[in-house]
């Protein structure tokens, strides 16, 4: 399916298709008349001969210095050479293509006021696959996402680096051997291809799309566990939850209660004297699943709003007025994605206290230590468990919130940033991490339930059981268990393992 940018804003999913199925971009016909009209304006104030920022004017604290007119194609090109200072290893395809389209829907709204060839570049770069190197390093958040929008603005000139039908190859070669042309820059152009949000917004689109699946997935480790420490089902009752009417609560206690349903092992130990209340890492999932899915609402609409505004700096206006203005600061995503981060680590904490308590002989109700085959001879799952505090140790490092450090820049000019795009690159970690963590949880509980008797399991958990069995395998002796849980982890990430559960409740496939 093609995604075409017109009058409407683009949808989250539209961010995804292109950034990870590559399907292509294509310019609306009242797009290309914002445009044109647009870069009209543009035009007319080039030969008033009027200082204007951006145009006839220097960046940032050199804005009063005048530029002639036989030097301002210079000053593009100099503008995006000299922001292209990022350093460190190149961030993930599906970022820079996402980031890409953020700035093309800016371009192709007339706001940015450049040239409809210059629209036309962005949206033929992302068609042909070619992939501007872009470092982790560099961006403040500030006027957005400045250096790694450099980055991609230098390829788009026949310059910097890029990836190519596997291969990295200097801009120049990337754009001959895709079939494309450099593009020289007018004025206003360089600042208008690097003054946006888009590269935090790229990664919160992203982890959006990551992080609800990783939600279901989480409710359906939940059910596991529940099961496997012969819970009850009781607490998730719609009743309850209604008490405290979160709407995150009731979707995860609505998901975990279906998932229990008709499960022998429950039904078993309803009236069981030895367990007068569940763990609150059990009881308690719901809240707490339910509070990320909520934070998630909130960073969903934050994101939303963000596709449907056009940010550069200045912004072409009515009647072809230029303003300045400070759209471009990245505060409103930069705290989401903090808030993501967060989320992430406490869900994270509260899974592997549950594989903890299913390894743990004092607490398992008479599972094997560590779910070994043979304690002593065997260690089980203990060092499994390791493997998960240290991943939820780093995750509590990364939910210390990025957005809180601002440090001024460009001589005292840009004295408060929001350093949105560290955000996202230590959430994209995160998420990373918890689908890990996730993954432990799973085959902890699978093994447990095998123990227990796979046939004491609730109908909907298991499809989930038998996809993990196959990747982990049964339980036995000690073998070597970092290849099977990067096999879950893999399926985590994937989709496999919330595809498989969203079936069973027949939520879809």
């Amino acid at each position: 399916m093609t995604v075409v940018l017109t009058t409407r804003s683009l949808s989250r999913s539209d961010v995804v298709r292109v950034a990870r199925r590559a399907e292509p971009v294509e310019i609306g016909d009242d797009a290309w008349a914002r445009v044109r009209s647009s870069r009209e304006g543009i035009e007319s104030m080039v030969r008033s001969g009027i200082p204007v920022y951006g145009v006839s004017t220097g960046f940032g604290s050199l804005a009063n210095t005048f530029v002639e007119p036989g030097s301002r194609q210079q000053l593009q090109r100099s503008l995006v050479r000299s922001h292209a200072a990022g350093l460190g290893d190149w961030v993930e395809d599906e970022v820079v293509r996402a980031m890409m389209l953020c700035r093309l829907t800016t371009l192709a709204s007339g706001v940015a006021g450049v040239r409809a060839e210059t629209v036309d570049a962005y949206a033929a770069l992302l068609n042909a696959g070619v992939t501007p190197g872009v470092h982790e390093f560099g961006s403040l958040g500030c006027s957005g996402d400045l250096a790694p929008l450099a980055h991609v603005a230098l390829v788009v000139m026949g310059e910097g680096w890029a990836r190519y039908r596997g291969e990295v190859l200097e801009g120049a070669r990337a754009l001959e051997e895709a079939g494309l042309r450099p593009l020289t820059l007018a004025e206003k152009e360089g600042l208008a291809l690097l003054n946006g949000t888009d590269g935090m917004l790229a990664h919160l689109i992203l982890a959006l799309e990551d992080f609800a699946q990783l939600l279901d997935t989480l409710d359906a480790a939940a059910a596991v566990s529940v099961q496997a420490l012969r819970g009850t089902d009781r607490v998730f009752s719609a009743e309850l939850q209604a008490l405290r009417p979160h709407p995150g609560q009731a979707r995860s206690a609505e998901r975990i209660l279906a998932l229990l349903a008709d499960s022998p092992m429950v039904a078993s130990h309803l009236h069981d004297t030895s367990q007068v209340q569940d763990a609150y890492s059990l009881r308690c999932a719901p809240q707490v699943h339910g509070a990320a899915r909520d934070t998630w609402a909130h960073a969903a609409r934050v994101a939303d709003v963000e596709l449907a505004s056009t940010i550069d700096n200045p912004s072409v206006l009515g009647e072809g007025r230029l303003s300045s203005n400070g759209n471009f600061h990245g505060a409103p995503v930069a705290y989401v994605l903090d808030f993501l981060a967060i989320a992430s680590a406490d869900v994270a904490s509260m899974s592997e206290r549950r594989t903890d308590r299913l390894l743990d002989v004092h607490r398992n109700f008479g599972l094997p230590p560590f779910l070994a085959d043979d304690p002593g001879v065997d260690s089980g799952l203990m060092i499994a468990q390791y493997t998960q505090a240290a991943l939820v140790s780093e995750m509590k490092r990364w939910a210390s919130p990025a957005s809180v450090d601002s440090i001024p820049s460009s001589a005292m000019q840009e004295d408060h940033v929001s350093m949105g795009w560290h955000a996202g690159r230590k959430l994209r970690r995160s998420l990373e991490a918890l689908a890990r963590v996730v993954a432990i949880e799973l085959v902890a509980g699978t093994r447990a339930m095998a123990l227990r008797g796979l046939d004491q399991a609730s109908p909907a958990t298991r499809p989930l059981l038998d996809l993990v069995t196959e990747l982990s395998g049964p339980p036995g002796p000690d073998r070597f268990l970092a290849p099977e849980l990067a096999a879950v982890a893999e399926a985590v990430k994937d989709g496999r393992v919330a595809r498989a559960v969203n079936t069973a409740l027949g939520e879809g496939e």
